[in-house]
């Protein structure tokens, strides 16, 4: 009996040592070596500061900004409202975005609003939105700092990413990424 609790506690600290100790720091400093913009954060600076994540939806306030999907931007409060395509909630939240989006955008009722304009994202965190719902907030925000339309929309053909490896996903535009440009270009 003696022998296998000491066999055991052998093995915890054997195990606790390789895969508690050994492991994380050496992973971590691969990654550091490799890749350490992402392995801090992917922290985006301005003028020196940081002002958020690529990885992370932030809210922008007022017109001047391209806004992000709606969500609550609260990293501890992620997750998604698990309500069905069915559920008269949904049905009701999204009817009410719509209507929202259509008057603050000034949007007439024959523009097809993108999807990501009124739904949220799975973890409520999603930093990217679509080309398309960036190009409808296009007027608004060129009004807003007095730009061409024609220059924010070629800012944000420049600041639309492709396909992951070009077959994964969908064309995506960064919001925060976006107004850091919108900001330079202003």
């Amino acid at each position: 009996m003696r022998r296998h609790l000491v066999a055991g506690i052998r093995m915890l600290v054997i195990l606790t040592l390789l895969l508690g100790v050994i492991y994380p720091l050496t992973v971590t400093g691969i990654s550091q070596l490799t890749m350490s913009h992402r392995a801090n954060g992917s922290l985006v600076r301005s003028d020196g500061a940081v002002v958020g994540s690529e990885l992370l939806a932030q809210a922008f306030e007022g017109d001047q900004w391209f806004q992000p999907r709606p969500g609550s931007y609260d990293p501890t409060a992620s997750g998604a409202s698990n309500l069905g395509p069915n559920n008269p909630d949904l049905i009701d939240t999204v009817r009410s975005a719509i209507d929202a989006l259509r008057k603050q955008d000034d949007i007439d009722a024959d523009t097809t609003v993108p999807a990501d304009a009124v739904t949220t994202s799975g973890s409520n965190l999603d930093p990217d939105i679509t080309p398309a719902y960036a190009t409808l907030q296009a007027p608004r925000v060129a009004a807003a700092r007095g730009l061409e339309v024609q220059d924010v929309l070629a800012l944000i053909e420049r600041q639309t990413a492709g396909r992951t490896f070009g077959f994964l996903g969908a064309p995506r535009v960064n919001v925060l990424l976006l107004n850091l440009a919108l900001e330079r270009l202003a």
